[in-house]
């Protein structure tokens, strides 16, 4: 995931951490996963993790995959994007890739209308290998 953020100046003490670590991560991330990277820096309970990863995917600083039940920070130059997201994942080297696609955000959005479902939102996850895993095993 090649964009990250900036840590914005009004983040918590939590949050800010939190962020860093999605930051300098070059995978997906657990809570528990987080909570071991940042213990040296004071956080000690999954909850003080879990309240910080609430209010970046609520802020759209992060994503939560939920096939994975973990966390990355946003890759999407357009961050806060509120549509479509969505994210290929690796399941030889873990990588994540996050992409917006019009096309498919338009017939899901025609469908919902069509049978009168109310969106709230739309995460859509492709496992498979990348480009480099595919080439590794040829």
């Amino acid at each position: 995931m090649a964009h990250s953020h900036e840590i914005p100046a009004d983040l918590t003490r939590n949050q800010g951490l939190v962020m860093g670590a999605l930051n300098h991560s070059v995978g997906p991330l657990s809570a528990y996963d987080i909570l071991d990277k940042l213990r040296a820096d004071g956080l000690r309970a999954p909850l003080q993790v879990y309240r910080a990863l609430d209010k970046l995917v609520e802020r759209g600083l992060a994503h939560r995959l939920e096939s994975l039940n973990a966390f990355v920070a946003c890759a999407d130059e357009h961050c806060h994007r509120k549509g479509l997201i969505a994210f290929a994942i690796c399941e030889g080297c873990g990588k994540v890739d996050e992409f917006a696609d019009a096309v498919i955000e338009e017939r899901l959005g025609d469908w919902a209308s069509a049978k009168g479902f109310k969106v709230e939102r739309t995460t859509m996850e492709i496992r498979g290998k990348c480009e480099a895993c595919v080439g590794a095993a040829a």
